[in-house]
């Protein structure tokens, strides 16, 4: 499964549950997209894969998730390490949640995404 999962040409993603939640998972093709090594995600706030100003809408949505457990057909703007911005869409987004319901994290998923013009 985890060859799978790291193969996939679906952008996989996961943050844990600290106050400002940090990256613990990408799969390639998420490297690929936000322009990022892997030991460079980990250590990466998931905040900042949103430019400042899509920050209060990714954190609403976010929120929204944890309640809810789960969201579908998600599209928002990101922008990867390089500065190059894209929208995703068709995104869904989860939580990770043990046995007993504790969330350990959130997970997103998606396989669209299209390029945007660079913010001057």
């Amino acid at each position: 499964m985890a060859a799978a999962l790291w193969a996939s040409s679906m952008v996989i993603l996961a943050h844990g549950t600290e106050p400002d939640p940090i990256f613990f998972y990408a799969n390639r093709t998420a490297l690929t997209l936000f322009e990022i090594a892997a030991e460079d995600l980990i250590r990466m706030p998931s905040r900042l894969s949103a430019e400042p100003m899509e920050r209060d809408e990714r954190s609403l949505f976010l929120r929204a998730v944890a309640e809810r457990n789960h969201i579908s057909d998600y599209s928002g703007i990101r922008i990867s390490r390089a500065g190059n911005r894209f929208r995703i869409a068709q995104a869904t987004v989860w939580n990770l949640l043990d046995a007993g319901g504790t969330i350990h994290g959130q997970a997103a998923c998606f396989g669209q995404w299209t390029p945007l013009e660079r913010t001057p």
